[in-house]
């Protein structure tokens, strides 16, 4: 949970969907994977953005951040925070792809760091829990999931080749 609030490209919630996963199938306790679900998010989070406040808007010269945060975004990102700061924030962390962008933006932009992690962890204490419960309660339900997800794949799978006989 750590580096996916460094963005590394998995989506933090598939950790928390293991961790509830687990809790279903005895291999963990349900509350012990949503303390270390919170520990986890907010401290990923929080590093996220104490590099934005440790590097400011250097930030964004950054090779990979400048292709993400070209100047016209972060004036948007900024103004949003400036004026919205706060539900922005919060909204964020609904938001993969965009959460550890906003989360760095924040800390670039000066936002206060006790109004980060309250609403930051505002957010959090809903959906944490909700995505390891969700997964705890509805884990009977995993097995008709991958079914659906293997006959969407199939599919999937059926129309590409299709699609590569018709054009060869």
């Amino acid at each position: 949970l750590l580096l996916c609030g460094f963005g590394l490209p998995i989506p933090e919630d598939i950790t928390l969907i293991t961790g509830g996963l687990m809790s279903y199938y005895g291999k963990a306790d349900v509350y012990v994977m949503i303390a270390v679900g919170l520990l986890g998010v907010m401290l990923g989070d929080g590093a996220m953005f104490l590099i934005g406040k440790r590097y400011g808007y250097r930030v964004f010269e950054w090779k990979w951040m400048a292709k993400i945060m070209h100047a016209e975004r972060v004036e948007v990102v900024k103004h949003r925070l400036q004026h919205h700061g706060n539900k922005v924030i919060f909204s964020a962390r609904f938001m993969p792809g965009l959460r550890s962008l906003v989360f760095l933006s924040a800390g670039a932009l000066g936002i206060p760091f006790r109004a980060f992690f309250l609403y930051d962890g505002l957010a959090a204490l809903i959906s944490v829990p909700a995505i390891v419960y969700s997964c705890y309660f509805f884990g009977d339900q995993i097995h008709h999931a991958v079914e659906v997800i293997r006959s969407v794949e199939n599919g999937i799978l059926i129309v590409i080749g299709l699609g590569i006989l018709y054009f060869v």
